[in-house]
């Protein structure tokens, strides 16, 4: 797989606890912060840009995202939302709305007395540390795609799985 087949990588998880529960903690992107290991923190950036004083994130609010990685070391971007619908699905995409270097959406269904929870990423088209690091090394850019989807993958299960835990207790 290519950078630019735009991979993408999703798991799901069902909590039990109805959408209404489990919606406030997925547009919280404090809570996706402290459930990840590479987003160290996030902010919601002022209004206009972000949500106001008390007010729910809407499609077009941004935030500051601080990430980490053992490679890559430190960085920071600026999110847009790009989907907000209530109880339903909340996405952002990273960076460059028209040109993300990835984008990220949470779906919620209701399922079983309680909530399908699925969250999924893609990588690319615009570009990204990842990008950098191809450009270096071209010959193993599959292989180099391949290890990014799996910590992606695992990011996102162990977000799911925090989500999971704070809206069941």
């Amino acid at each position: 797989m290519r950078y630019a087949d735009r991979p993408t990588v999703e798991a799901v998880v069902h909590v039990a606890a109805p959408p209404a529960r489990v919606w406030p903690l997925v547009r919280d992107i404090g809570v996706v912060a402290d459930t990840s290991e590479e987003l160290q923190e996030a902010h919601w950036l002022p209004a206009p840009e972000g949500p106001g004083e008390g007010d729910a994130p809407a499609v077009g609010h941004r935030f500051r995202g601080r990430n980490a990685h053992p490679q890559a070391g430190e960085w920071e971007t600026v999110s847009t939302v790009v989907e907000c619908d209530e109880e339903r699905a909340f996405a952002w995409a990273v960076m460059d709305t028209a040109n993300p270097s990835a984008l990220w959406r949470f779906t919620l269904t209701p399922a079983d007395g309680g909530t399908e929870l699925r969250q999924w990423a893609q990588m690319g088209p615009g570009p990204s540390n990842l990008t950098t690091v191809i450009e270096k090394m071209p010959d193993k850019e599959e292989r180099i795609v391949a290890g990014r989807l799996r910590e992606f993958k695992a990011g996102i299960e162990r977000t799911l799985a925090g989500i999971k835990e704070r809206a069941e207790t």
